[in-house]
């Protein structure tokens, strides 16, 4: 008898899978920023945030919790109740560096996330004080090829995507470029308009008003293709070092073991907010490129970058603790 309830009772929430993940959701949604306020995924984040309240009419609140690299608020999000109500904004740094980058990680991406959705990827550029006699990806390799040591570099903090871009860079062309650690994208970029380090890969919304006003140089993008917001720049792979790509990207995910009816909801939701033109003014204003996936998509990115990067990490030798 016993053994019978157990079969009715689980039949009852097969059957009501459906209809709870249409009535999703029923109370306000919080979403984890898990970084400081002002970054890029913060602004994805509230901009994704807003459409769904929107869409929904319940609210969806952001939860500025940074810190580790985005490591402490992801996994926050993982550890709460697996109902959809907390999302994240994950990133390149806290889903497929931190792996390798970390030793004592408190979660394990490939069996602890649930990919949503991939939201929009953030260009990157690389930027010299102009003092730099380079014009080229190109020509900055034969300086550094000549020069091993004379040139430096600012990043974010040791193991942030700024520092990766470069020690790919470095890797590929196997130059020697000093690395000069800072807090915070902000006063390492300042450094380089002033002289005190040589060059940076920043956020290309970041580098371009430098750039405009000849403070910085700018010289190529990161990615594999040029940036629709600054197509006079050339990739650093047709510009000099072929086989060169980095592109950090933000979405959302959940814990695992969320209905994957409620999956299938929140992202159709994100990918109709995606497609809207207030959305895609704002993105395109900012330099940066809508995305939209599957949930498939999305893991199948996050798997091939947690390879890509912990090659990176390992011939870099980076070892950073939480």
């Amino acid at each position: 008898m016993l053994k019978l309830s157990r079969l009715l009772m689980l039949g009852v929430l097969v059957l009501a899978g459906p209809l709870f993940a249409q009535q999703f959701p029923v109370k306000p949604v919080r979403l984890i920023v898990p970084f400081a306020p002002g970054g890029p995924n913060d602004i994805l984040g509230r901009l994704v945030a807003q459409k769904l309240t929107e869409q929904w009419g319940q609210q969806v609140l952001v939860e500025n919790r940074g810190g580790a690299g985005g490591t402490i608020g992801l996994e926050a999000a993982l550890r709460a109740p697996k109902d959809g109500y907390t999302l994240a904004m994950g990133g390149t740094s806290n889903l497929t560096v931190a792996p390798s980058l970390y030793e004592k990680l408190g979660y394990n991406t490939l069996k602890d996330v649930t990919p949503i959705i991939n939201v929009a990827v953030v260009p990157y550029a690389l930027a010299l004080n102009p003092t730099v006699p380079a014009k080229t990806a190109r020509d900055l390799l034969g300086i550094a090829g000549r020069k091993a040591g004379y040139l430096s570099y600012g990043s974010s903090g040791v193991g942030s995507m700024s520092s990766l871009a470069a020690e790919l860079f470095k890797s590929l062309s196997k130059t020697q470029i000093v690395h000069v650690p800072y807090k915070g994208t902000a006063p390492a970029l300042t450094d380089v308009v002033s002289g005190q380090i040589d060059l940076m890969f920043a956020d290309l919304a970041l580098v371009k008003p430098h750039a405009e006003r000849g403070r910085l140089r700018a010289i190529g993008v990161t990615g594999l293709k040029r940036s629709p917001s600054a197509k006079e720049l050339p990739t650093i792979a047709e510009s000099g070092l072929p086989g060169y790509d980095i592109e950090p990207w933000f979405g959302v995910v959940t814990a695992e073991g969320v209905p994957s009816a409620v999956v299938s909801r929140i992202n159709a939701a994100i990918a109709a907010a995606l497609k809207s033109p207030d959305v895609l003014q704002r993105l395109a204003a900012l330099g940066y490129e809508p995305l939209g996936s599957t949930p498939e998509q999305f893991a199948a990115t996050i798997r091939a970058d947690l390879a890509k990067y912990a090659a990176v990490v390992k011939v870099a030798g980076i070892k950073a603790e939480l």
